[in-house]
């Protein structure tokens, strides 16, 4: 354990961060699962739903600094990709 304040202060948010991100990483592969989900079964409504609850997620994530925007985009992409593939 750190002797410096500033040090155990940033030691106990460090560790809020963490466990926030891991909430908000958890959140967008439980949502993208729910995609493909619907994907398999060919529910193309509620994969079209669930779709744009990860493109918010996505964004919101990567605003906050949780993952790169460039990998929120790429997952935006193969997750639109997923739905238009669906045949109604």
């Amino acid at each position: 354990m750190a002797n410096i304040k500033s040090q155990k202060k940033r030691i106990l948010t460090n560790e809020k961060a963490r466990q926030r991100n891991r909430a908000v990483r958890s959140e967008l592969k439980t949502i993208v699962r729910q995609v493909r989900i619907a994907a398999a079964e060919g529910n193309k409504e509620a994969a079209q739903e669930s779709a744009v609850k990860v493109c918010r997620l996505l964004d919101k994530a990567a605003a906050k600094g949780v993952i790169h925007k460039n990998q929120a985009a790429n997952r935006k992409s193969g997750v639109m990709q997923l739905v238009n593939s669906i045949e109604a």
